[in-house]
């Protein structure tokens, strides 16, 4: 156990703090390794990116939620048209979110055009996704994705009416008016299907766009993963709950990797998030199924399904404007290409 970390109540009726586990040390060295891995490829860096066998043989999400695949995908469609109104920049944000596949965009926008609220046809969308499913997912397998209307309706289908219905109801509007990423989060909730993961992680997703423009610092939810990521970590979360925990570890990090030892640049000078961490804390609940497997954790899962296929050097990342990271970024490929020029 670290110094400064016991779980005994603290003078002056302070809450008790949460107490790591042996596996503790393993969140900040996963973080700092896979950021190194994201970092080397970023950088056009030939592999093998790492010595750990397990990241080299498994496939994991960024250190940094907003860096991988899917999340790059939908901030540069966000930004990709700055004269959309505010309907159509939820519609194509959520639409998107909903089935969290690239080629079910695609599908969608060669069909259909590029959405615009006013002139969506939700029954053609419909009849497009019914076809497709028959022979490719529609659906990404991240999430797990509840039905949100009548039993044997297709899901696709009531998913398509709660966007419509989201967009009649003035959603886009009312996120203008929140004051705080929780306010968007509970706005999210009250909508059929969206349980307490989802809305979260469709908060964290609308607020890449310029929709909202909430700080991440001060509200996470705990999904599945992270809670059995905990687990793993902490004997015990002491006065905390899962969500003050990732907040308590997002706020002690340059504390952590300094303690190990472990040299992390965050993402261009941008630190972890919660949101971040939280994810963090769902991968390491799968990273030490192969390192630790006595450690059952609160699921009992035992096995990685997703094996990684190297892809080799990752496109210039693009992030929301209003981070202040893309300069930075344009800077130091201008750099790089200048000396292997």
């Amino acid at each position: 156990m670290n110094k400064g970390m016991s779980a005994v109540a603290l003078p002056g009726g302070s809450r008790c703090k949460p107490r790591p586990s042996k596996l503790y040390p393993i969140l900040w060295r996963f973080a700092c390794e896979r950021q190194s891995i994201y970092r080397r490829r970023v950088y056009g860096e030939p592999g093998p990116w790492t010595a750990d066998s397990v990241l080299s043989v498994y496939r994991f999400t960024n250190a940094f939620r907003a860096a991988d695949r899917v999340s790059q995908f939908l901030i540069r469609l966000a930004y990709a048209d700055k004269a959309v109104n505010r309907d159509t920049l939820f519609l194509r944000t959520i639409l998107f979110k909903v089935f969290n596949r690239i080629d079910t965009w695609h599908a969608i926008v060669r069909k259909l055009g590029m959405p615009v609220a006013d002139e969506f046809d939700y029954t053609k969308c419909d009849d497009l996704l019914a076809v497709r499913r028959t022979k490719n997912p529609i659906y990404s397998a991240a999430y797990i994705m509840p039905s949100c209307g009548r039993f044997g309706a297709p899901k696709h289908r009531m998913h398509l009416h709660l966007i419509r219905d989201m967009i009649a109801n003035q959603v886009p509007a009312k996120l203008g008016q929140t004051r705080a990423l929780g306010d968007v989060y509970k706005l999210l909730l009250a909508w059929p299907s969206l349980g307490p993961f989802l809305a979260f992680q469709y908060a964290i997703d609308l607020n890449y766009t310029t929709l909202t423009s909430h700080t991440e610092q001060d509200f996470v939810v705990a999904g599945p993963g992270a809670l059995d990521g905990l687990a793993k970590c902490f004997e015990s979360l002491g006065d905390f709950t899962p969500a003050e925990t990732i907040i308590w570890l997002t706020e002690r990090q340059d504390e952590e990797f300094k303690r190990y030892g472990l040299c992390f640049g965050g993402l261009w000078g941008r630190r972890l998030q919660p949101i971040d961490v939280q994810n963090l804390l769902c991968e390491v609940s799968k990273y030490t199924r192969v390192t630790h497997p006595a450690v059952k954790g609160r699921s009992g899962r035992t096995r990685i399904k997703q094996r990684f296929k190297a892809s080799g050097a990752i496109p210039r990342p693009f992030f929301p404007p209003k981070w202040g990271l893309n300069r930075q970024i344009d800077k130091w490929f201008l750099n790089r290409n200048m000396m292997h020029s």
